[in-house]
């Protein structure tokens, strides 16, 4: 049973909901073994992505198997043009509640009302969209799609304050316990609408689900409740921090959403439905790993923003970390493509296989994309994120413009080409002048990305020797076995990944008490 954050501290002669919501704004009690607790949250944000990537991958498989290319294009036309939209509903201030170093319940409250103005403002915006977007795509079915996706608006309004408090808090076991009981009703919904013979409402029903869900146990877990809005209390530094990073994340939307809209535009649902099923089987790993360690690690640089030699520590030591996890998966990823698809989707898809591995080389330094926004925001220099923003947008646009020439595939080379460019411009801008040095982060990821390469070209000239007709999951199997020996073995010669790997496996096993 989840215990609320509320109960674990009480303060004398104070009211007892006064206690509760003093408890969340207080953080003295972080400031000791800030590295551990995020090593620790690190380990069990990890477990339960664990447990949501595998969910991820039955709800995968299984509507791959009962739905065709059309019905995912059918939602990828819609998410392409509104999923910017869950900016403006957040506005950067979850980001901003986490950063600061102090906080009142005063601003959080305001912030919070903030946030529930933005989500019906935007659902409202949503709504009135529906006829354009089935206009503008000239399919009829789009309408009733976006009117019932306006819904997440709405109630993601709702959450986001009291996520930051216990992501501020550090709190991510409960916040984990919470993501993966959203995530399992949202497949259980899927699937079973999808068994009936629902179609794509299978896949819209999805994120109505998980959002639901989420909403009720965040609520019922975070005993926080907002008080009246009022005006002066000092929020105005944060609503500038998130009007920043809100700038620049909405330029980002455009910079890896425009090749969708462009490809149901152009090609129509049946490309666009097979070129977003490979973008999202390729970063279907990194996402399971990237998004849910920001919640993690975040907190703890904020609170370490003015001790130089220990933000570096724990920062560099992240980069090395998640390098080691996430990079190899690409470059398996990107040699065993077609194994991977007819596993996962099924003989029909095989056509996302040379899209997939055309995509690798972004994917691949994707690996580490958070390295600059992790930086920007734990530092406080959202006006950087907005300034990188403004150059890659264009140029981004730019390249899926001339690449839609030869298809998907074009459109697939040039996110390629302008990502891997435009990220390491990034990172060099976002650490000049921060406790990180760009050789850090540079040497962290190629002490990963190196192994897993020979690895795989090894384990690539033995598959083709490899003579015996077996099903695709037994080859995955095998040689991802064989893979994962070489690739340790070698990563592990040297030093620092080798005392990663080892604390690693030591934590692990004093979680599951071996």
């Amino acid at each position: 049973m989840i215990k609320p954050l509320a109960d674990e501290m009480t303060f004398p002669h104070k009211p007892r909901l006064r206690q509760g919501m003093e408890r969340y704004f207080q953080t003295d009690h972080l400031s000791e073994n800030i590295r551990e607790r995020s090593v620790r949250g690190g380990i069990v944000t990890l477990s339960a992505q664990g447990i949501k990537f595998l969910l991820g991958l039955i709800s995968t498989a299984t509507l791959a198997r009962l739905l065709r290319p059309q019905d995912f294009g059918l939602l990828a036309m819609v998410t392409s043009i509104i999923a910017f939209l869950h900016i403006f509903k957040e506005l950067g201030l979850a980001d901003a509640t986490v950063q600061r170093s102090a906080i009142t319940h005063e601003q959080v409250s305001f912030l919070f009302w903030v946030n529930v103005t933005l989500g019906l403002v935007v659902t409202l915006v949503v709504l009135a969209l529906a006829p354009v977007i089935a206009w503008f795509y000239g399919e009829p079915r789009l309408f009733a799609i976006t009117m019932v996706l306006s819904l997440n608006f709405l109630v993601s309004g709702l959450t986001v304050q009291h996520q930051a408090l216990l992501r501020r808090q550090m709190q991510f076991k409960v916040l984990a316990i919470r993501d993966v009981i959203a995530l399992a009703c949202a497949v259980a919904a899927g699937i079973t609408l999808g068994w009936l013979g629902f179609g794509y409402w299978a896949i819209v029903a999805m994120p109505v689900t998980t959002n639901l869900a989420s909403a009720l146990l965040l609520w019922t877990i975070c005993t926080w409740r907002p008080g009246r809005i009022r005006r002066g209390v000092g929020a105005r530094g944060m609503l500038a921090f998130g009007g920043n990073l809100t700038g620049a994340t909405f330029l980002n939307y455009l910079t890896v959403n425009f090749d969708n809209v462009l490809i149901g535009r152009v090609l129509g649902s049946t490309p666009l439905g097979i070129y977003s099923k490979a973008y999202g089987l390729l970063m279907l790993p990194i996402a399971q790993i990237n998004g849910p360690m920001a919640s993690v690690l975040l907190p703890g640089l904020s609170r370490l923003q003015n001790d130089a030699f220990e933000y570096s520590r724990l920062f560099v030591g992240a980069v090395r970390s998640i390098s080691l996890v996430t990079v190899p998966i690409v470059v398996f990823s990107f040699f065993f493509a077609h194994d991977i698809v007819l596993v996962l989707l099924g003989r029909k898809w095989l056509a996302v296989a040379p899209v997939f591995q055309l995509m690798a080389p972004a994917a691949l330094f994707g690996a580490i994309s958070f390295v600059p926004g992790w930086l920007c925001q734990s530092l406080g220099r959202a006006r950087r994120q907005f300034h990188y923003a403004l150059v890659a947008a264009p140029v981004s646009i730019a390249g899926f413009v001339i690449g839609i020439k030869w298809g998907i595939a074009g459109v697939a080379v040039s996110y390629s080409i302008s990502f891997s460019i435009l990220f390491w411009l990034y990172v060099g801008y976002a650490s000049k002048d921060t406790p990180v040095r760009f050789c850090e982060v540079a040497t962290g990821f190629f002490s990963a990305a190196l192994p897993a390469v020979a690895a795989a070209v090894i384990v690539w000239w033995l598959r083709g020797w490899w003579n015996y007709p077996v099903h695709s999951a037994v080859t995955l199997t095998l040689f991802g076995c064989l893979f994962c020996t070489i690739y340790i073995s070698t990563a592990s010669l040297d030093t620092k990944n080798r005392m990663l790997i080892l604390t690693g496996l030591a934590s692990a096993r004093a979680k599951l008490g071996l």
